[in-house]
């Protein structure tokens, strides 16, 4: 609080003074508490570590998504006639599910993760998405079987290269609906595994900020389909037995997440 200490707090990472300090220390410091309280400076750490904590949830769950997707295109190129999903698709499935992801600074993050400060790692991240991304592609490409084989053939009225253009032109439609979909249901619904080191949702439940906007991202994008805006994109409406099909691919989808999890953090000590 005195002119002795302004090197001190100008040499330091975080100069911390008091608001009867003399000004050329107040001047001098990050920070100024107003109060006589010092118990401020650990809120303040605290809810530096909760903002890191979701702000690496994000980046995690966005770049091993994406990199996951990258492989289900590929895929599909080996034995699709046709784009897994069209451009205006992407766009509106991505706005959509970063929509959703608005609320992730609103949720709540593990006290072990808040136990201790954590350092950027560039190089975490690209662990995490290469060996959490491609687990999606497992559940995307059972995805494309079933809508090619099953789904779209009982819907257009038979294999694809047995149609003409019109009953072609619904198969894609009805393609491009069940792969929108299943999408946005695995990639909304792995949040909740994503996001903590324990059990989704009974360990340790989101927030409700975080409940609520996954729940209307998968509603939205569940419904699509089957008004005349998604229709007029490319997109057709899917027969209720899809939406069975994809409850089970979304739950096994989270179970081998959470599998993979528990062999991440044995092998590399951290999730987050």
């Amino acid at each position: 609080d005195g002119i002795n200490d302004t090197l001190a707090m100008k040499a330091s990472d975080v100069g911390i003074s008091v608001d009867s300090a003399v000004d050329i220390a107040r001047e001098s410091a990050d920070v100024v508490l107003l109060e006589k309280d010092l118990m401020v400076l650990e809120q303040g750490v605290v809810e530096g570590r909760r903002i890191y904590g979701n702000l690496i949830k994000y980046i995690k769950m966005t770049t091993s998504s994406n990199f996951g997707n990258m492989f289900s295109v590929l895929a599909a190129s080996l034995f699709l006639p046709f784009l897994p999903m069209a451009a205006v698709q992407i766009i509106l499935l991505n706005l959509i599910y970063d929509t959703v992801n608005i609320a992730m600074p609103w949720d709540r993050v593990d006290q072990t993760f808040l136990a201790r400060p954590r350092r950027w790692d560039a190089s975490s991240i690209g662990r995490f998405m290469v060996r959490i991304g491609p687990v999606s592609s497992v559940f995307d490409i059972v995805t494309f079987l079933l809508m090619y084989f099953i789904v779209c053939p009982a819907v257009a009225g038979g294999p694809f290269d047995t149609l003409d253009m019109a009953g072609q032109a619904v198969f894609i439609a009805v393609f491009h609906a069940g792969w929108f979909v299943e999408s946005m249901w695995t990639q909304t619904l792995v949040m909740h595994v994503i996001r903590t080191e324990k059990g989704a949702f009974f360990r340790n439940l989101a927030s409700w900020p975080v409940l609520l906007a996954s729940t209307a991202g998968v509603v939205i994008a569940s419904v699509i389909p089957m008004t005349s805006p998604g229709q007029a994109i490319g997109l057709a409406r899917l027969p209720w037995s899809c939406y069975g099909w994809f409850i089970l691919i979304a739950a096994a989808y989270m179970a081998l997440v959470a599998l993979a999890r528990r062999a991440y953090i044995r092998r590399y000590g951290e999730w987050l």
